[in-house]
């Protein structure tokens, strides 16, 4: 039996991050850009087991053989869950290799959804279900109407956004309009809800929802923010978009997914492929819209914050609704505005 301490890692410290790095290879495991605080456990002063968190996603996590069954896994989550504590957290995700599920759930943590490759389990204060009856009583919504949905970021919301919203209304019964609730775009959560919540207040039948952790977070979706393709992002993609049919369409009855057509960004592209091929099997139609255009061009997000950065207000205002030019406007907007031409890309 060893005598096991967990110890912090300096994660500013270059050669710690390197000794973390190369103890994950072995399992074919990174450490993540994103995470915030790791712990290792060490004999004889070498690393035998890690875990990492990025706000309240556990990742990272690798046990030497030689420690198995010695309750290292139980020690690693007590010290991520202490911090959590610590910064007023009390609910968890961890994501995971599939063969570790057994290993979490003896633990306490219930497994949401797993595919081939990731597996993402959860505990604490609330679960998937819950949050979602509670959404359906905020927001007054029955289980009778046949209701299609949209998952949206806007960062910000353009007249692209507003012309896919619309379509959607005047084709359903209802529709829920889900705004990506993870805070990694230039427009924080708050000022993006409230645009897309203003801007449809012409429709009736739409509601506007905070799509919460559970859709295209740190959690579920992390290649959607890092915006690049890589080996397991069809992993990834699998994952958020099973989640979606499995709670949120059976939960509140959505028959159908609009997605805008994708001609940019190669995330986004390989994202909306995988919901045409998932999301049927939940009974659930994908139906595709081509992006609305000016002067030939798409418009998108991406593209206004290019313009804003390159001062083309004329332009870029042919390209939003009036609650966000007013928005853009404001003193707040006017303060994202300068940080998005302070920045040094415009994502």
């Amino acid at each position: 039996m060893y005598e096991l301490n967990v110890e912090k890692v300096n994660l500013n410290r270059e050669r710690d991050v390197k000794e973390v790095k190369k103890f994950l290879e072995k399992f074919e495991l990174d450490l993540d850009k994103d995470v915030d605080y790791t712990v290792v456990i060490r004999v004889d002063d070498e690393i035998k087991a890690t875990c990492s968190k990025s706000k309240s996603v556990f990742k990272c996590f690798a046990v030497d053989d030689d420690l198995r069954g010695e309750g290292v896994s139980a020690k690693l989550l007590n010290a991520l869950n202490d911090k959590l504590f610590d910064e007023g957290k009390y609910h968890s995700f961890i994501f995971t290799k599939p063969k570790n599920v057994e290993i979490f759930s003896g633990l306490g943590y219930k497994l949401i959804e797993k595919g081939e490759k990731v597996a993402l389990l959860e505990n604490g204060i609330y679960n998937i279900n819950s949050k979602l009856d509670k959404i359906m009583k905020e927001y007054n919504l029955d289980e009778i109407k046949n209701r299609a949905a949209l998952v949206m970021n806007c960062n910000p919301f353009t007249l692209g956004h507003l012309y896919l919203i619309e379509k959607a209304a005047s084709e359903n019964e209802e529709v829920l309009v889900f705004i990506v609730e993870e805070n990694k775009s230039l427009f924080p959560v708050e000022d993006r809800y409230n645009l897309v919540k203003k801007g449809c207040e012409h429709l009736k039948n739409v509601k506007v929802i905070k799509g919460t952790e559970y859709i295209i977070s740190s959690a579920t979706f992390p290649s959607y923010f890092l915006r690049k393709k890589d080996d397991i992002l069809s992993a990834y993609t699998t994952l958020d978009a099973t989640i979606f049919g499995k709670y949120f369409a059976k939960k509140f009855n959505i028959k159908k997914r609009y997605v805008g057509s994708e001609p940019y960004c190669e995330v986004t592209n390989a994202y909306n492929k995988t919901l045409k091929d998932i999301l049927p099997g939940f009974d659930v139609e994908v139906v595709e819209v081509e992006r609305k255009t000016e002067k030939d061009s798409a418009i998108s997000a991406s593209r206004v914050r290019e313009l804003i950065k390159n001062d083309s207000i004329t332009e870029f205002n042919e390209l939003i609704p009036k609650v966000t030019i007013d928005f853009l406007n404001s003193e707040k907007g006017k303060e994202i505005v300068e940080n998005i031409k302070n920045s040094n890309s415009a994502h």
